[in-house]
């Protein structure tokens, strides 16, 4: 008998304003890279391997591709920088079937965010997904909350 194991990134983006109001949200589908499954291999059976735990944005809209290893053009600035997330596991199916990374960063200051990614490491590191967000813009003391979930079935 076969057996098959499934993984899929869900993306939630929001963008929230001063008073914590909705201004924007983006969701959908996330490419799972090939780096990043290499790295889910070495994690099934290596106690020294790094698991993802950080959350970046980007502000590049170059078509996503499995073979990526880095955001286009990752975010250093404006309280967007990379950030070690809230993690959980959460049920989507059965029982703590998904990995649920999360992150609200503070903007100071105006950026066009158009990707985000999932990664293992604070500045360089492997990345697990990665995902186009469409244009969303922030404003200096906008709420960015990247909520990104790897469901395993």
């Amino acid at each position: 008998m076969k057996s098959t194991i499934n993984i899929e990134g869900i993306v939630t983006l929001q963008i929230y304003d001063k008073d914590g109001n909705l201004k924007s949200e983006s969701k959908g589908h996330n490419v799972i890279t090939n780096a990043g499954l290499a790295q889910l291999a070495l994690l099934a059976y290596s106690a020294s391997a790094v698991p993802f735990t950080y959350l970046a944005l980007g502000t590049s809209s170059t078509a996503v591709a499995a073979t990526d290893t880095t955001l286009g053009a990752e975010i250093t600035d404006t309280g967007l920088a990379r950030a070690a997330a809230t993690q959980s596991r959460v049920t989507t199916t059965v029982t703590n079937d998904t990995l649920r990374s999360t992150y609200t960063w503070t903007a100071t200051g105006a950026k066009t965010i158009e990707e985000c990614g999932l990664f293992n490491d604070a500045s360089a590191g492997t990345m697990l997904g990665h995902k186009l967000t469409g244009s969303i813009t922030t404003a200096n003391t906008d709420q960015v909350v990247l909520t990104y979930d790897i469901k395993f079935s």
